[in-house]
């Protein structure tokens, strides 16, 4: 049975806040941190300059209201959306423009979403592959996916005004490399080659660093000394496949270590769980999110292994298919963790003209973690504190 929060005709949004367990030794990477109990679970880079606004506006009637013999509703996933970290990321950029004007250079897409990029570009964010595109003294943000050493000393060289605007939690691996590292444990790494991610992290200890892909790739991988090994991860995979390649390395290497803490974030996990319950009623799932983004990609897959018969997914709500509906009385409805919630209610909007007017809310936690501004960008020219300096914004 699937725990329905709030149920209303109509789709207004539903107020949703963050569930997560922070370990105690990262307080410091947080200025304010404002936890809540989140389910414990079972144990290509597409940047690009001048992307241009590629939102296409959804045409009226454009889907059909096509009466079937059940009842038509949307399961409506809680959470989803926006999560601390992309905020934080997306705010930080906001506010580099408010403050030092345009142009503001920006290391890879900010977060991997579309729309927030194109938006950002308006606004005078100008994207970058690599910081020897950006003029010698200008400033340049560092993405929600975390860069390595090499790039920052990069930066340095030429002069730039770095903002750093990782995600604190990817800032969290970041660091269990480096410890690992010293140590001289070699660190296997579930996540996916060329994610910026994964090059972020990898690059703080190269010599130390084995990319593990999936869980067949760990039937294969060679370390050198079974006796000293961990596995870390990518804080937007799939928890149950991480959880398999864990499974398959530790029947190969008994002694492998565990990471301090979870290295999946609690955004991503809060979105599957929730996916999951979602899917086991859905005839059809809907994610809005990117294509290059990992945890986007992943709620797809998680929907269709958990009961759905079929899931997309989209951008915009105009990609939405009228043949996607062919048959279904509920759909699924959830948004990866870099979408902002007026996509979601674009495509609401949609599918409450295709007959789908009754919005269901499935939520299975509550999220109310925020994270401070990068230090640069917590108070004004006059050394007054920025109402947005400690993050977070209602969505």
């Amino acid at each position: 049975m699937i725990f329905v929060a709030s149920k209303a005709t109509g789709h207004g949004a539903s107020s949703v806040g963050g569930a997560s367990v922070v370990n105690a030794a990262m307080n410091d990477l947080f200025s304010q941190v404002l936890c809540t109990r989140r389910p414990k679970l079972n144990g290509v880079s597409d940047s690009s300059i001048s992307l241009g606004m590629p939102r296409v506006a959804g045409a009226g009637g454009r889907l059909k209201n096509i009466p079937g013999p059940r009842h038509k509703r949307v399961l409506l996933a809680s959470p989803r959306g926006y999560c601390a970290g992309v905020d934080r990321a997306v705010v930080a950029v906001e506010k580099a423009l408010e403050r030092y004007g345009a142009p503001v250079y920006v290391r890879k897409q900010i977060v991997h979403n579309k729309h927030v990029v194109a938006t950002l570009e308006q606004q005078g964010a100008v994207f970058v592959d690599e910081v020897d595109q950006v003029p010698a003294g200008s400033h340049v943000v560092f993405s929600a996916h975390g860069v390595a050493p090499a790039v920052v000393q990069a930066a340095s060289d030429r002069g730039l005004r770095a903002i750093d605007a990782t995600c604190p939690l990817v800032t969290k691996v970041h660091r269990e490399a480096v410890r690992f590292a010293r140590d001289d444990f070699e660190i296997l790494l579930i996540g996916h080659t060329g994610h910026e991610e994964v090059e972020g992290t990898a690059g703080e200890a190269p010599d130390n660093v084995t990319v593990v892909n999936n869980p067949e790739e760990a039937d294969s991988v060679v370390v050198r000394d079974p006796e000293k090994v961990v596995w870390l991860s990518q804080t937007t995979l799939s928890v149950d496949e991480t959880m398999e390649t864990v499974r398959r390395l530790r029947e190969r290497f008994p002694k492998l270590q565990d990471p301090p803490s979870d290295d999946i974030c609690y955004a991503t996990q809060n979105r599957q769980v929730a996916i999951k319950k979602v899917a086991q009623e859905a005839d059809v799932v809907i994610v809005v999110g990117s294509a290059n983004s990992s945890n986007s990609v992943r709620l797809v897959e998680v929907a269709l292994e958990h009961g759905a018969k079929a899931a997309y997914r989209v951008d915009y709500a105009s990609e939405v298919q009228q043949e996607w509906l062919t048959d279904a009385a509920t759909v699924g409805v959830t948004s990866g963790a870099s979408v902002p919630e007026v996509l979601v209610q674009e495509l609401l909007d949609d599918l409450a003209q295709a007959g789908y007017a009754d919005v269901q809310t499935v939520q299975t936690a509550e999220e109310d973690l925020m994270f401070s501004l990068p230090r640069e960008l917590r108070t004004d020219t006059a050394g007054n504190r920025d109402a947005r300096a400690l993050g977070g914004r209602s969505r």
